[in-house]
Formats: C-alpha cells, sequence, structure tokens
C-alpha cells in the first residue's frame, strides 16, 4: 500500500472509523423471496420471486437470478423468466425452484392461468442463465388451488421428485426428461407426526405446522423436508425420513417467527464444505410482507443430524474466496449497498443505478495483490450537467481514497462513457466502496462494470 493511503487508514483506525459491516439481506438493490438456490460449476445460482416495489399485495411479474463464488459478493443477472413467457398464464411469478440435469436447466415455477386456477408450469435453458422457455405449452402440474411452492431433488439414485404445495405438501416422481411424471401425484399425510401440532386455536384445513414451501435435502442418508410453517406469522420447520416417500417425523423449528415478513421460505444447499440455508424477511427499508428480501445463514446439525434452531443475523461475514479486480467486474457485483437501484437494458444489460446522493456499493475482499494496482477504469454516465462524482475508497465508506472519478454527461442509460484514472498504488486484500455524490435528488449516476490494472 502506497505510504499516503496507509497513513489515511491508521487515521481512520485512531479515530474509529471502522464498522462491522452487514451483509443480510443479500440482496439491497431490488425486493426479492422465495429463494432457490441451486449449485453448479463451483457457483451458487441464487433463483428468487422479485416484489414490485411499493406492493401492497403479493405484485411479482418475474423470476431474479444472483450468483456468487464466495457467499458475500452477490451478482445480479437480472430477470430469467416471466409469468408472460407462458403463454397459458394471466399472471403471478411465485415461488421458483431450479435444477441442472444432463447440461439442461429446469425452472419450475407457480403460475395463475387464464381461469384463475394455480398450476406450476416448467421452463427450460440451455444455461443456468437463461433464456428459458416454456417446456410445455400449459402446466406440468395443476391438481388444485394448493398447487404453488415448487421444489425440486434428484436422489442419488438418479430419480427425480417434484414436491409442492399450499395447505398440504404433495410429491411426484418426475421422468428423466424433466418435465413430465410418472404414476399418481400422492400426497404426504398431514399428520401431527409428520409435521407437529399446530399451535394457537385448532383449524381443521391446517391442524398441524405444515403450511406452504417444502424444501427437500438429504445428508448422510437422512432425507430432509424443511419447510414455512404455521400459524401466521410463518417459521421455518422441519421433517426427517429414510426414505423420501417417507414415512416423515417432525423434529421441530429450524428458525423461529422473525423478521417482519408474515411468511418465509427455506432453502439449503452445500458449498464448498459448508450448508447454507436460504431464507427471506421483511429488512430492507420500505420491507413488508409483500417486499421482502432474501437472506442466509450457515446450517448446523448436531451429532445425531438434528438441527439446531437458529436466529436470522447479519449473515455470511467471511469471504470463501478473494475477489479479484484485474479482470472486469460488474457493477451489480455487490456485497452490500445503500440508495442503490438495478436495472437493465439492451445497451448494457444489467447496471445500478445510485438513486440519491451518498449512495455507495460495498464489494468484500478485494486481492490486488503483492504487486499492487496503479490504475482504475469505469463505465459510467449521467443524465445530469452539474458535477456527479464517484469515490473510489477501501477499507469502509470514509476509508483512504484511491480516486475521484467526475462523471460524463452521457444523457441516458443507453449511452455511457468509459473514465479512467491513475491511483495512488493499493496492494493487499481491501474492501472496496464506490461513493456516489451528485447534487440532483433522484437519479444521481448510472455505473455497468469496473476494473484495475498494475498501471
Amino acid at each position: 500500500m502506497n505510504l499516503n493511503i496507509k497513513n489515511q487508514f491508521l487515521i481512520a483506525i485512531l479515530f474509529g472509523c471502522t464498522a462491522v459491516f452487514a451483509q443480510n439481506p443479500i440482496v439491497q438493490t431490488s425486493f426479492t423471496a422465495d429463494p432457490a438456490p441451486m449449485v453448479y460449476n463451483g457457483k451458487v445460482y441464487l433463483y428468487t420471486s422479485h416484489d414490485e416495489d411499493h406492493a401492497t399485495w403479493f405484485t411479482m411479474n418475474d423470476w431474479r437470478l444472483y450468483t456468487t463464488e464466495d457467499m458475500v459478493n452477490w451478482t445480479d443477472h437480472g430477470a430469467v423468466a416471466s409469468y408472460k413467457d407462458f403463454e397459458w398464464s394471466n399472471n403471478n411469478a411465485w415461488a421458483p425452484a431450479a435444477i441442472e440435469r444432463n447440461g439442461k436447466f429446469y425452472l419450475y415455477v407457480p403460475i395463475t392461468d387464464r381461469n384463475g386456477k394455480n398450476g406450476i408450469g416448467v421452463a427450460v435453458a440451455s444455461n443456468p442463465y437463461g433464456p428459458f422457455y416454456d417446456a410445455l405449452g400449459k402446466p406440468l402440474i395443476q391438481n388444485s388451488n394448493a398447487d404453488i411452492d415448487p421444489a425440486v431433488f434428484i436422489d442419488d439414485d438418479g430419480q427425480a421428485y417434484l414436491f409442492w404445495g399450499n395447505p398440504v405438501c404433495y410429491y411426484v416422481k418426475l421422468n428423466e426428461d424433466m418435465i413430465t411424471y410418472e404414476g399418481e401425484i400422492q400426497q404426504i399425510p398431514n399428520t401431527i407426526e409428520a409435521f407437529g401440532k399446530r399451535e394457537g386455536k385448532p383449524n381443521e384445513r391446517r391442524p398441524t405446522t405444515y403450511e406452504e414451501g417444502p424444501w427437500v435435502y438429504k445428508r448422510d442418508g437422512i432425507y430432509y423436508l424443511i419447510f414455512a410453517a404455521g400459524p401466521i406469522p410463518e417459521h421455518i420447520g422441519y421433517s426427517t425420513s429414510k426414505s423420501i416417500t417417507g414415512p416423515w417425523t417432525y423434529q421441530g423449528k429450524v428458525m423461529p417467527t422473525e423478521g417482519g415478513a408474515f411468511t418465509n421460505h427455506p432453502g439449503v444447499i452445500d458449498y464448498k464444505g459448508k450448508t447454507y440455508l436460504f431464507y427471506h424477511n421483511a429488512a430492507l427499508p420500505g420491507g413488508s410482507g409483500f417486499t421482502r428480501s432474501v437472506a442466509v445463514e450457515e446450517l448446523k446439525f448436531d451429532n445425531n443430524g438434528k438441527i439446531p434452531s437458529l436466529k436470522m443475523t447479519e449473515g455470511i461475514t467471511k469471504s470463501l474466496q478473494v475477489l479479484n479486480p484485474f479482470v472486469k467486474t460488474e457493477a451489480e457485483t455487490i456485497a452490500w449497498s445503500e440508495g442503490v437501484k438495478s436495472k437493465s437494458n439492451d445497451a448494457v444489460g444489467v447496471f445500478v443505478t445510485a438513486i440519491k446522493n451518498d449512495a455507495y456499493i460495498h464489494v468484500r475482499n478485494v486481492d490486488f495483490r503483492k504487486e499492487g494496482a496503479g490504475k482504475f477504469a469505469a463505465r459510467v454516465g449521467t443524465t445530469h450537467n452539474s458535477d456527479v462524482m464517484m469515490e473510489v475508497r477501501i477499507d469502509s465508506k470514509e476509508g483512504p481514497l484511491l480516486t475521484s472519478i467526475r462523471v460524463p454527461m452521457t444523457g441516458g442509460d443507453d449511452r455511457w462513457a468509459l473514465v479512467s484514472s491513475e491511483i495512488e498504488k493499493v496492494s493487499g486484500v481491501h474492501d472496496l466502496f464506490f461513493v456516489f455524490k451528485g447534487k440532483a435528488q433522484t437519479n444521481i449516476m448510472f455505473f455497468d462494470y469496473w476494473m484495475f490494472s498494475k498501471n
């Protein structure tokens, strides 16, 4: 690190400017819900539903994708599918599920058809980023109005299953083509033994804790059925079995009711030697039961394979690997942000917009290596003729300043400028902060990507 920057860093420590950085919710640029994580080729692909801003009901029009390799920095890939991609649909892009098989990617989604009846459709793509196309031109499942919240699982013997349902849990065997099923649809008996006794006033339709959002996970020969549990507001519960077809035995709560949303939705994966539980809450500004946000925790098991109950926390604080700043990095690769929204267009795809003065993006665990960086470049733009600046800092929002870039007026988010700046040499591993400054009230600037170089 350059001596000037090192002195700034030491001063920041002396005056107590260091901070503990939040991670949850893991997406701050949009409202997200109903996490459906998938691991493929060393990367986590997180498909979510998307609550529209200011929604006062389940207003959800598309499904989003976010990826990570380090569990702290998440890249926004925008919408990968919409309910409008299904000609038979009318509305409702609710909780998705995704899986890969034989080089194809399958997205199972609950949709309301033009007659107002729920169903589960399936879309297919040749890569996890899409585009996804309706595989059948009709619902894969249309059994009852309980047909929501699918979860897909491929067992060790290659047999695939689809689980779903509210207020009871159904399952069916999928054929190898993943777009048709074999045999009859089965229901897991909605018994107290399988799902536990519901608290509060007895409900003939819902006698157990099972509510919706099933997720199937397997560990050491034990099947785990993890689900959103009632009464409302929901918690997350789980049951176990030695067979995927049951019988299931209720084990207790994975996560108690908390977080501000009256729903919850689990998703569990193994990744790089750890197990992670994804869920949603209402923790962002403007959050509610209809404007939710996906979060994640590390999931633990005791010696008997049971899950100790866990609470919502600040999230995963330790990165699994460093981020390379010497390759083009999308501006929508974010550990944390405030005052930033994600958008997309045909010119550049997904990008971010700083919607207010002093908005910022935080990127964690950036490795400038021993040889360090001496130059910074970014693609940016603004519609404002006043001074718009982007500060590039390390270690905190008020940390050592690497450079301050004046953003050219490009006239729109379909027109961009590539800007660059020499910086004082920085080396080693640091958190990186982009801070956006402008006099305008809204939409300060647009930001597409960034990159460092040695000189």
